[in-house]
Order: C-alpha cells, then structure tokens, then sequence
C-alpha cells in the first residue's frame, strides 16, 4: 500500500543540457549524446533506489517534448517551427502529413529496458497518449479531430504492447490534453480504450491541470487502472469531491508542487496524505508529485521526491502500528472497548 513513485519526467543536469544544445549545432555526434543520456538516467535511477521510490521512472533525460519525441520517431509527422508551448519554453510543433505508423524500432521500449536493468525496482514504461498527440500537432492528413485520434490509438496500443512483451509492469499514458475541451472527453476515453485493450499490465494516464469539477463524473470511465492527478497545487480542493462520487479507482496522487520552488516539509506531505486516506483507501494511493519534475533544479527535484518517500514512510508505517493520528493535528477517539457479545470485524 501506498506505493511512491514519481510521473515521468525529471530535470536534466547541466551536462546534459549542453550536450543537447550542441548536438542541434552538429557540435558532438549523436553517439556521444546518447552516452551522456544514459549516464544522466544513471545517476536519476541510482537516485530512486537510494531514497527507496518503490516505482521508478527513467525521468525522460532523452526527450525534449512528450509530443515532439514519439512524432520524431514515427513515420508520417514532419516538424514545423518553433510554437511557444508555455513561459519561456517552445518546441517544434509536429505536423502529420501522411498515414501514421510506428518507426522500425520502439524508442520507448528500448529505453524502459536500458533502465530496467539499472534497478531491481519496477519501471514505469512511459507514453503519450493519442488525444494528446493529436491535440498538439498540426494535422494536415486525416479528415478531422476524431479520425486523427483513433489512427494515434492504434499506433500507441502497439507501442503499449511492445512494452508488455518486454516485461513493463506498469505502463502510463500521459493525456495531459484531456482536460482542456471536455467536449471530446468521450474520444478522449474510446481511443484510450484502443490504447490499454488487452494489456495485462497496471495501466495509468496521467492529467495535469483543467477544470476537473467538470470532468470528474468522467474520471471513472477512463479504461485504466490508475488516474495520476495533480492534488497539492489545487490544495487538495478536490478531495470532496472525490469522497463524494466514491472512487474506485487508484489514484496517483500529487502531494508536491512541480511549479513552485518552495521545498515542502516531511510532516507537511505526511499532513496532506493523512487527509487522502480520508477520501481513499490505502491500496488505492500511490503517493507522487504533482506533475513532471523537469521545471524544477536539479536540487529542489530531489527534495521532493525525498520528502514524498519519508512522508510515505511514516504514514505507512502509523497505517502498520495503527496509531495514526488525526490530519486534523488532534489525537483520535480512543476505541471502544468491546463488550459481550460485540463481534470483532
């Protein structure tokens, strides 16, 4: 119960960063890129495996863009110029031109099986999610938003498969499009349906950020094992509402702020995660960040993940000994004592 992990993508180091500017200029060869990619998921999976994260992420250090990565890989995409995603960020926005397929090897496969062996721990095979892809791309081929989505599904249930047949225990989805035209919610869950069927893997799609009080009779209908959701920058808002539609469903829940720099304290999370286990039952948690770590430093990324794991500890460990105490700071109401002929549940 209350298993930590984290949502995908985690900063990457100033060598890093260099080395891929560099590359853009043909300054190093793609080879040497590629080393100092693996040294830098290295160092992120030696960094899980000593906080003890119980399911690990490779943390992206081969991606730019979610979007921009797979549509690099696949046939049919060609790249447009530089689109201003948010702040001072942008990427090369694809552009689908032709029938979409898979590339002759599975990127994503090939680097959940780099970082596998770098852990005994499960890693998290990562996707991006058909409604997203087709919402951040130019489409110049398929003759409208629904035809281009259901293509996308295909083309990542095969990408979802490889993953499973290459021994992925948990495989997550990102559609972080989803809630931004809640008017498609309803492609949105048939193409994630596509996507997850047949899968015998944990599945998991992560939302961040959009009016969630609109899409949350929708929540339940999404065809995954797990619904990751930002909690801790909404302030936990949204546990009524969860506790009143009665979730079923896992949930990941984010306990930190990917886009604040504040350090948040062990006993705050422990605070915020005991108010969680009012609304969800302990099996259904798996405790992580709000978000994708990779706007925050270096530093300020590992003392979330690190806090996230020693709150976790000690909740768990409270869940174990049965002597939680109240989210509220007061001490619980002692139990009754059992009296004859009162049964034991």
């Amino acid at each position: 119960m209350l298993l930590t992990t984290s949502v995908g993508s985690l900063p990457k180091p100033d060598y890093l960063m260099k080395a891929r500017a560099q590359a853009r200029k043909n300054e190093i060869s793609a080879k040497e890129l590629r080393r100092l990619e693996e040294q830098a998921t290295r160092e992120w999976i030696a960094f899980q495996d000593e906080i003890g994260i119980d399911i690990v992420v490779d943390g992206e250090q081969y991606r730019g863009d979610m979007v921009a990565f797979f549509a690099e890989h696949w046939k049919g995409f060609k790249q447009s110029g530089l689109v201003r995603s948010y702040g001072n960020r942008y990427y090369r926005k694809p552009i689908i031109v032709s029938n979409v397929q898979r590339g002759e090897r599975s990127l994503a496969t090939d680097w959940w099986k780099f970082a596998q062996k770098l852990t005994q721990r499960p890693v998290k095979g990562m996707l991006t999610g058909p409604y997203t892809i087709m919402d951040w791309s130019f489409n110049e081929y398929y003759p409208s938003r629904r035809a281009t989505t259901l293509a996308l599904a295909k083309v990542v249930h095969e990408e979802a498969v490889l993953l499973e047949k290459a021994g992925a225990q948990y495989i997550q989805i990102d559609e972080p499009a989803i809630s931004t035209r809640l008017e498609e919610i309803d492609l949105s869950i048939e193409a994630l349906g596509i996507v997850t069927k047949g899968l015998k893997a944990k599945t998991i799609t992560h939302i961040c950020y959009g009016n969630f009080h609109a899409l949350a009779p929708k929540l339940q209908k999404l065809p995954v094992d797990q619904i990751d959701l930002e909690f801790a920058n909404r302030k936990f808002e949204l546990f009524p509402e969860f506790k009143k539609m009665r979730f079923t469903k896992e949930v990941g829940l984010g306990l930190v702020d990917v886009h604040t720099h504040r350090a948040e304290t062990v006993e705050e999370v422990a605070g915020n995660l005991r108010k969680a286990l009012e609304v969800f039952k302990p099996g259904q948690i798996f405790p992580d960040p709000d978000c994708g770590l990779k706007t925050r430093l270096v530093d300020e990324a590992k003392h979330k993940l690190r806090v996230i794991v020693e709150a976790t500890k000690i909740v768990r460990g409270e869940l174990v000994s049965g002597k939680r105490p109240a989210s509220n700071g007061r001490k619980p109401a002692a139990r009754p004592r059992p009296t004859a002929g009162s049964r034991h549940r």
